[in-house]
């Protein structure tokens, strides 16, 4: 033993006290300290939302039920919470399950219900799949391919481009776009890391780094747009209009498929003009051609090897999943699988089956081994999961408080307005709230509202809810707008300008199909010539 009698704060033996015994009592902090240490920006946002809260309960009178004047009181606390992130997103997406009840707003169990219904059953086996689609490396691989039969002999920035760019929508469209944006992006700048870099860099090498970030963050927030599972975004309008409607045709997966995709593709080729426009020259293919070939990226795939047992098995079961997710309902004369069921069976149904699946099949590597175990799912994105059960809990609490009829007698003076005129407004407002904050927040503030003035308007109520929702994904100009820019500009191969240069553009064009394809293709699509 040394002569040190300080006792080591930390000890292998059990019977080690965990407070020191015979240390000197140490002096506390002083006052001032702790009052500074209170007050910090952070304590400040906390106490906003409490503090408007109390503020709107006292304060605002309204010609409706108590429990309205409640419900706008508790939406300011949350929004207020989930704009300044006082506390972390997916605890104040928790606050409907303590504030409702204690507020009369709705018991307990009727608000715990909106926090698993079939629309998160959905998310959840669809994430599962796509954890087991990153585990296996299978889109790295499907990357590496399409890559090559994109990038041409000789190389064609364009067509590079193009092929990079597809591969990330393609991806995004089955699994989360901010997942997609991380995938992604290394198999990116994998290739980008052969180009020259820092003082050696040409001005077309730099400007093709640019353009391949860029186009894989935008690409992901685009193909997310395309189907269901893309993003909560899309799952958020789904489950709202569920809530406020639901006598209607509820919006299956193949539904969206049909109109989400014709505009994503519309919007995507956009962002490939404008890319290949600012960012790739004429004669670029000549001066990459010395550092990029088939070779490099032939080598990457080789180092794969052959597909195994595991990965043929979950590109089987996601296979098959996104068929019965397209053939449950399918017209009125050929109502798909799903009437077997008496449409008892959703979207969510088969996804968690399917995921089921990867934790019976084995995956003939060890044995006993399956496809996946639950410790692969704890990157599982119950942040997301949480939000969206805030949001269609928001729906039912707007709703059923009488604060959705306040809202509709204020909105009267909107009756007269043209669409036309309203809805690329809608998608303006939604596509500027959204650079500010999450692209889930913005839709579940934005959507119940649009709800009432379509009903004020006499219009249907996803000519305005879609816009509003899909315009909350036109994150494209900030950084902060969304976690995939994040992913983009930690490379340190774009800047805030080359955001802003090709963000401006692409919102407009954005904004613009979205205008003419609602009331068109739209309207064929979910039927919104008829009423509700």
């Amino acid at each position: 033993m040394n002569g040190d009698h300080t006792p080591n704060p930390i000890s292998d033996d059990p019977k080690t006290p965990l407070l020191p015994v015979n240390n000197p009592i140490q002096r506390s902090p002083s006052s001032h300290s702790f009052t500074t240490s209170l007050l910090t920006p952070n304590n400040f946002y906390i106490l906003l939302g409490p503090l408007s809260c109390t503020l709107i309960c006292v304060l605002v009178k309204l010609d409706a039920p108590v429990t309205s004047v409640y419900m706008l009181a508790i939406l300011a606390w949350m929004f207020s919470w989930w704009f300044t992130e006082a506390v972390p997103m997916p605890v104040t997406s928790m606050a409907p399950l303590f504030l409702f009840p204690l507020f009369g707003i709705a018991s307990a169990d009727s608000v715990a219900r909106s926090f698993m219904d079939d629309v998160i059953a959905l998310v959840l086996g669809s994430f599962i799949l796509a954890l087991a689609v990153e585990h296996y490396n299978i889109h790295r691989r499907l990357a590496l391919n399409i890559t090559m039969l994109f990038c041409g002999d000789p190389l064609n920035p364009p067509l590079l481009l193009l092929g990079i760019c597809a591969t990330t929508a393609f991806v995004s469209m089955w699994m989360h776009n901010v997942a997609a944006a991380v995938i992604m992006m290394p198999v990116a700048t994998g290739i980008l890391h052969r180009l020259p870099m820092g003082p050696t860099q040409s001005d077309v090498a730099g400007k093709f780094s640019k353009a391949v970030v860029l186009g894989v963050i935008y690409s992901a927030a685009i193909g997310g747009m395309s189907t269901l599972t893309g993003t909560g975004v899309n799952l958020i309008l789904v489950g709202m209009w569920k809530s406020y409607f639901p006598e209607a045709n509820p919006i299956s997966f193949n539904t969206w498929f049909f109109f989400g995709f014709p505009l994503a593709l519309v919007i995507f080729f956009a962002l490939w003009a404008i890319l290949c426009l600012l960012y790739c020259s004429k004669g670029s293919g000549q001066v990459l051609s010395a550092y990029l070939d088939k070779a490099h990226l032939k080598s990457e795939l080789e180092m794969l090897g052959p597909m195994a047992f595991a990965e043929k098995m979950v590109l089987a079961v996601f296979g098959t999943l996104i068929v019965l997710w397209m053939t449950r309902s399918i017209t009125d004369d050929i109502p798909g699988w799903g009437a077997l069921f008496n449409g008892l069976a959703g979207d969510g149904t088969v996804s968690v089956m399917m995921a089921t699946l990867l934790f019976i099949i084995p995956n003939k590597k060890q044995r006993g081994e399956k496809l996946m175990d639950w410790n692969k799912c704890k990157k599982l994105p119950w942040n997301i999961v949480l939000l969206l059960g805030a949001g269609f809990a928001i729906a039912d609490g707007v709703k059923s408080s009488g604060l959705a009829e306040v809202l509709s007698k204020a909105l009267d003076f909107l009756e007269e307005v043209p669409y036309l005129a309203i809805a690329p407004l809608v998608c303006l407002i939604s596509a500027t709230i959204t650079e500010f904050t999450s692209n889930n927040s913005t839709t579940t503030l934005v959507v119940p509202l649009l709800i009432q003035i379509a009903k004020t308007m006499r219009v249907h109520p996803l000519l305005l809810m879609i816009p509003g929702a899909i315009g909350a994904q036109f994150s494209f100009l900030l950084p902060t707008g969304t976690p995939s820019n994040i992913v983009g500009f930690t490379t340190g191969h774009i800047e805030i300008k080359d955001m802003i240069k090709i963000g401006v553009p692409l919102k407009i064009v954005g904004i613009a199909a979205l205008s003419l394809l609602m009331p068109t293709l739209g309207a064929y699509v979910f039927g919104t010539d008829g009423e509700v």
